[in-house]
C-alpha cells in the first residue's frame, strides 16, 4: 500500500508573511501537496468561543482527525493533530514527562499522538519535541520506549526541534530510519537554516520519495514522504 505522509507545524495558522491567523492556507497546503495522512504540530483545540483548528482543517478536506492537546494556550488547548484519509481504528495521546524545573531554562509540557488503522497494519506517532535540552532527553526517552513495543510497521513524524548531529537525537536516528537524510532545512521556512522536521520510518517500510516543499505558509516547511507499507 502507497501512502502519501505529510509533517506540517503550522504555527496555529499563523500566516509567515502576514503574520495573520490564515487556515485557508495551510488546507490549500496539504492539498496541494496530495497528503494523506497529516501529522500537525502548534494546533488549537476548541474552547467555549472558538472552533479546533484540527477539525475545520479535517472537514475542508474530508478526512478523520484527532487532536492532543499537550498545553492550555491563550486560554485553548494547544498541540498536535493528525489528519487522515483513511478511518482511525485508534488514538491516544502520550505525554511526555517534564523536565526538572531549572530557572535558567524555560519549558512546556510535550506530548506524542499514538494512532491506528481500521484497514491495514500501521503505528503512527506524531509529536513536537521541545527547545530545553531536558525536554528533549525525555521526548526522546519517551519515544523509544514506545518504539520497542511495536512490531507493525511504524511512522514516527513531527518537529523535533534538534538537527540530524544532534546527539540527543541519535538515539532515535539509530532506531528507525529518516526518510529524507540528504534533505534541505526545514525552518524558517524563508531562507531556512535548519533541519528539525521529520519523517522517520521502520524497516518495515519503504521510501518511495521524499521531498521538503518550498511553500510559505507557516513558518517551517512542510515535509512530505511517500511511503510503500507492506
Amino acid at each position: 500500500m502507497i501512502i502519501n505522509f505529510l509533517t506540517f507545524n503550522i504555527q496555529h495558522g499563523k500566516n509567515y508573511r502576514t503574520k495573520q491567523i490564515d487556515l485557508d492556507l495551510m488546507i490549500k497546503t496539504i492539498k496541494d501537496s496530495q497528503a494523506e495522512i497529516i501529522g500537525l504540530n502548534e494546533v488549537f483545540g476548541a474552547n467555549a468561543t472558538e472552533a479546533s483548528q484540527a477539525k475545520i482543517m479535517a472537514q475542508a478536506l474530508g478526512y478523520d482527525f484527532y487532536f492532543a492537546q499537550a498545553i492550555d494556550y491563550h486560554g485553548r488547548p494547544y498541540g498536535n493533530a493528525l489528519l487522515t484519509k483513511y478511518p482511525l481504528k485508534t488514538a491516544e495521546t502520550i505525554m511526555i514527562p517534564d523536565p526538572i524545573k531549572n530557572d535558567h531554562e524555560f519549558f512546556e509540557t510535550r506530548c506524542i499522538i499514538k494512532a491506528t488503522f481500521q484497514h491495514f497494519p500501521l503505528v503512527l506517532f506524531t509529536s513536537h519535541f521541545g527547545l530545553a535540552k531536558g525536554e528533549q532527553i525525555n521526548a526522546v526517552k519517551t519515544s523509544l520506549e514506545l518504539i520497542k513495543k511495536e512490531r507493525a510497521p511504524l511512522v514516527f513524524m513531527g518537529d523535533f526541534n534538534m538537527e540530524p548531529c544532534d546527539p540527543i537525537l541519535k538515539p532515535l536516528l539509530d532506531v528507525l530510519n529518516n526518510t529524507f537524510p540528504a534533505g534541505p532545512p526545514t525552518y524558517p521556512s524563508i531562507n531556512p537554516q535548519k533541519k528539525i522536521d521529520y519523517i522517520l520510518i521502520s524497516p518495515h517500510i519503504k521510501v518511495l520519495k521524499a521531498r521538503i516543499l518550498p511553500v510559505v505558509a507557516s513558518d517551517h516547511l512542510p515535509h512530505l514522504a511517500i511511503l510503500e507499507i507492506k
